[in-house]
């Protein structure tokens, strides 16, 4: 060791992990013989007074004094003299593109025709991230803490998601009882909407995707029996049915029971709603159709165009 590396020290990330997004290294004194050590998937910047002095990208570790300090913004006049040092922090950005998984806490409660207090469904999914502006970053977060993770992230999402969820199943879910078909969709909306928010810390959102939607489970047992129920008979006499079902067994819980099979029962008359306007379109689309071609007079087999001569029908 030489005279002078008594007083060095190593300035790394000492604990890496792929679910921290920086960590700050400071409190100590860089002297002479410090060395930086920058590990695949981090950025080093240097900081002084709150300001950043450099940001070094290559993996490898580096002399301070001789390779690090001449390319300092401030300090490159800077020499370290036989008992002296410098007092700076050095921020590790990590630089890699982080999966995160996501939930809803609670229902979402979702306007829905005939559902007074909404449609209540809960989401999941994931979302990716990754640190985008490094001024800002340590003008917001840096500046106060020593280190943010992913779960600092999935928090402060998650505070967003109710809001953004609601806005976006409104906007872009056309079915309220399949609102997968629609996730691409609301996915791509509340992405761009996080990633507007996440960029005032810093922080950019590359994706943001909906695995599935889930409606509770009393609610969706009982819409899929008022659905079987509809195609086979009177959906009157299945709910009065039901109604005395519950009434008879005395539950304990008798008034949530009632409240459950009520929003489901709205939600499987919706369902039979959606399915007769369907029916009368397709009907009424069959019944305006020519039987014979106004231009040639052949007999229509049931196409949009007339076999013979091309003419279009409707």
């Amino acid at each position: 060791m030489g005279f002078f590396d008594q007083f060095a020290n190593v300035i790394e990330w000492e604990e890496f992990r792929d679910d921290v997004l920086f960590w700050k290294w400071s409190n100590k004194e860089i002297k002479k013989g410090s060395r930086l050590i920058i590990k695949p998937g981090q950025d080093a910047i240097f900081l002084y007074n709150g300001k950043i002095e450099g940001i070094f990208k290559d993996e490898g570790s580096f002399d301070v004094e001789t390779e690090i300090i001449p390319f300092l913004s401030t300090l490159k006049g800077f020499k370290f003299g036989f008992n002296s040092g410098i007092r700076a922090e050095v921020l590790f950005i990590n630089t890699k593109e982080v999966l995160v998984k996501w939930g809803t806490k609670s229902p979402v409660l979702i306007p829905s025709l005939g559902l007074p207090g909404g449609m209540p469904i809960r989401a999941f999914g994931t979302f990716n991230c990754k640190i985008d502006d490094y001024d800002i970053l340590i003008e917001k977060i840096a500046g106060i803490k020593r280190q943010y993770t992913i779960e600092d992230v999935k928090e402060r999402i998650i505070s967003m998601l109710d809001q953004l969820l609601m806005k976006w199943i409104t906007r872009e879910g056309k079915d309220i009882f399949n609102l997968q078909i629609n996730a691409n969709e609301i996915g791509q909306g509340i992405m761009e909407d996080l990633d507007m928010e996440m960029q005032k810390i810093g922080i950019g959102i590359t994706s943001f995707s909906i695995s599935n939607f889930n409606y509770p489970e009393e609610v969706q047992k009982m819409a899929e029996k008022v659905a079987a129920q509809s195609m086979i008979g009177n959906i009157n006499t299945y709910q009065q049915v039901a109604m005395a079902d519950v009434m008879s067994k005395g539950s304990q819980n008798t008034a949530s029971d009632m409240a459950g099979m009520a929003m489901g029962m709205a939600m499987g008359q919706q369902m039979v709603n959606q399915m007769q306007n369907n029916i009368n379109n397709i009907q009424q689309n069959q019944s305006s159709r020519p039987k014979f071609c106004p231009e040639c007079g052949t007999k229509c087999e049931g196409g949009k165009f007339c076999s013979n001569c091309g003419t279009k029908l409707f």
